[in-house]
C-alpha cells in the first residue's frame, strides 16, 4: 500500500484502507460542502468519486469554496474537482458530471454508486436526492450550512430524513440570509466524511435517524432523535 496512507492507519486498519479503492461515492455539488467532501474522500482513498454539479464558480464563491481560484472563475466546478483530485491523488478516478440534480437525471446518476453525500444548497434538491438513494436502496449523508450553524443527519433507504426535517418547508435563501463563511463548511463537511467512512465501513455510532447540530459561535452541538424506531431497535439487540 502506498506510504501515502500511513497516517490513517491506526485509525482504520490495512483491510478498511484496501477496502476504500473500491468504493464509489457520489457528491451531489462541488461548491462550499462538496469542495471539502472531494478533497477528504480523495486524501483517505476512496478509489471512485462522481462529482455533480451544474454550475460554474463567481466571484462570490471564492471566500469558503476550496476548489475556486481566481483563474477558474466562469469555469464548472465538476471539471474542478477532477482537475484538484489529480493533483492531489492521482490515484482516486473523479467522474465529473456538470448538470444539476433532477427528477427526471437523478436515479440514472446515482446509480451503482455505494453511498451519496448531499452537499446541495436548497431543499428540494435534497428531497429529490433522498428519494432517488431510496429507490436504489443508497444510504445518504445529508449536511447543510448556513453562517456560524450547521447539520448533518445520515439517512437509510426509507428513513426519509429529508420529509422529516423540511416537511412543507420551501427554500427561504436563509444562507443568503446569514452568509456562508469558510469555516462553516469545512467543519460540516469534515463531519459528512467521518460519517460516510462509518457508514461504508460498517463501523458503529452513525448518525442514522439523529440530526447533529453545530453552532459555532458558542460551540453547542447537539444530537437530536428523529427516528425514536431506529433508537427502540438498536436498544433491543
Amino acid at each position: 500500500m502506498s506510504r501515502r496512507y500511513d497516517r490513517n492507519m491506526k485509525t482504520l486498519s490495512p483491510e478498511e484502507n484496501r477496502k476504500l479503492r473500491d468504493f464509489r461515492v457520489l457528491v451531489a455539488g462541488c461548491g462550499g460542502l462538496g469542495g471539502y467532501v472531494i478533497e477528504e474522500l480523495g486524501r483517505l482513498g476512496i478509489g471512485h468519486i462522481t462529482a455533480v454539479d451544474g454550475d460554474v464558480f463567481e466571484e462570490s464563491n471564492l471566500n469558503r469554496q476550496l476548489l475556486s481560484t481566481v483563474p477558474l472563475l466562469g469555469t464548472e466546478k465538476a471539471e474542478a474537482a477532477r482537475a484538484r483530485m489529480r493533483e492531489v491523488n492521482p490515484e482516486i478516478r473523479v467522474k465529473p458530471i456538470c448538470a444539476m440534480i433532477t427528477q427526471e437525471n437523478a436515479r440514472e446518476l446515482l446509480g451503482g454508486h455505494d453511498l451519496v453525500i448531499d452537499a446541495l444548497d436548497n431543499i428540494k434538491s435534497r428531497k429529490v436526492l433522498e428519494a432517488a438513494c431510496e429507490a436504489l436502496e443508497i444510504p445518504m449523508i445529508h449536511g447543510a450550512i448556513a453562517g456560524w450553524y450547521g447539520q448533518v443527519a445520515v439517512s437509510f433507504p426509507g428513513d426519509r430524513i429529508m420529509e422529516t426535517l423540511y416537511a412543507d418547508k420551501e427554500d427561504k435563501g436563509i444562507e443568503t440570509e446569514l452568509g456562508n463563511p469558510a469555516f462553516t463548511p469545512a467543519v460540516v463537511a469534515s463531519i459528512q466524511v467521518a460519517e460516510a467512512i462509518k457508514v461504508l465501513l460498517d463501523r458503529p455510532g452513525i448518525l442514522r435517524g439523529k440530526l447533529l447540530t453545530i453552532d459555532l459561535l458558542s460551540h453547542e452541538y447537539e444530537v437530536f432523535t428523529l427516528l425514536p424506531a431506529l433508537e427502540t431497535e438498536e436498544a433491543d439487540r
